[in-house]
């Protein structure tokens, strides 16, 4: 009877330094914040060259791992949910880019989390949390006919309702997601006047949490975010550069 094959892959020296480094940093011989051994001495340690320390270390750091900067020697960061969601950025961005259906799956998907982060927040809301969203607002207020600097203080609004969970995941999903909306914000919201029916919104949402009711609190959350939501259009470059021209 034929045995099946199991061929022996080589694997990049590069792979190999990377998979090493990292049982490393997962053990705890190396540790947030110690200083990675020099290239030279990984070289000798592993046997390699200079291309292949380099190599892994670059994607160590694009895993979050490490940080590197120029002229120092570089080191182990305690990976966080932040940077989890970073890695994936450039790749959320192609997708949604790329297909009009992919922009309505996050749409719905934001709408379902802040739903549920909306309601535990309101049971979790304390002093100081409302007297930051109320501040929120306040900027968002005195940015009326200011895009940039309105839209900003939305984002962080949200994020900071999702960060009253005190789970670092749901705060990092809250900004990864409107992070990747920003990209398909039309702007409608300043010359429409629409911007007044978002601060109305946010306070009702603020209200609700303040009286820590979270049914009123997910009912404000997914009305506003129903109504705001076709202000994230996805246009092609033709239609980006005709939109551009109409609004001039």
């Amino acid at each position: 009877m034929t045995q099946p094959t199991e061929p022996i892959v080589r694997r990049k020296l590069s792979t190999e330094v990377f998979d090493r480094l990292r049982t490393m940093i997962a053990s705890g011989s190396l540790k947030p914040g110690d200083q990675m051994p020099s290239e030279r001495e990984l070289m000798e340690r592993f046997g390699v060259g200079r291309p292949a320390i380099r190599e892994a270390m670059q994607a160590l750091a694009n895993n979050g791992l490490l940080a590197i900067q120029h002229g120092e020697r570089a080191r182990v960061v305690a990976p966080t949910p932040r940077a989890l969601f970073g890695q994936v950025n450039g790749a959320a961005q192609i997708m949604l880019s790329s297909s009009p259906t992919a922009l309505g799956h996050l749409k719905e998907a934001r709408i379902f989390l802040e739903r549920g982060m909306v309601r535990q927040a309101a049971e979790r809301a304390g002093p100081g949390d409302i007297d930051d969203l109320s501040r929120l607002i306040d900027t968002q207020r005195a940015a009326l006919g200011d895009a940039e600097t309105f839209i900003a203080a939305d984002m962080r609004f949200h994020v900071r309702i999702a960060a009253i969970s005190g789970n670092p995941i749901f705060e990092a999903v809250s900004e990864a997601m409107l992070g990747w909306l920003k990209e398909y914000h039309t702007e409608m919201l300043i010359w429409t006047g629409k911007e007044r029916f978002t601060l109305a919104e946010h306070e009702q949402v603020l209200a609700a949490l303040a009286g820590n009711d979270a049914d009123a609190a997910e009912a404000a959350m997914v009305g506003h975010l129903e109504r705001s939501s076709a202000l994230y259009v996805h246009q092609s470059a033709e239609e980006a550069e005709a939109s551009a021209k109409a609004t001039a």
